[in-house]
């Protein structure tokens, strides 16, 4: 059983910043890439930033410059630094990873819970 455990939402103005986590947990054997999406209301989800296990990152043009991905390989966590927040980032924020888990030889993904981002103006 793996997991994918979020934190750190929450309502900021706008031109604020807030730090997104997620740890995975559980019978894992390695973590491939992980990443963030959001979903605002009557939107499709959407990508918003990837990061490989060697650190290569990708990330949505309207948060380029302004959001950073990271992630801690030792302890299976990926981070998403916002800044310069706007109130078109107003969204739930997913957490994906593609995990190796157990004895399997390729990798499931995985989703967090979301975490409700709300900037105001």
């Amino acid at each position: 059983q793996v997991q994918l455990v979020e934190s750190g939402g929450g309502l900021v103005q706008a031109g604020g910043s807030l730090r997104l986590s997620c740890a995975a947990s559980g019978n894992i054997f390695s973590v491939n890439a992980m990443g963030w999406y959001r979903q605002a209301p009557g939107k499709q989800r959407e990508l918003v930033a990837t990061i490989t296990s060697g650190g290569s990152t990708n990330y949505e043009d309207s948060v380029k410059g302004r959001f950073t991905i990271s992630r801690d390989n030792a302890k299976n966590t990926v981070y998403l630094q916002m800044n310069s927040l706007k109130p078109e980032d107003t969204a739930v924020y997913y957490c994906n990873a593609a995990i190796v888990y157990g004895s399997s030889f390729y990798p499931t993904d995985y989703w967090g819970q979301g975490t409700q981002v709300t900037v105001s103006s």
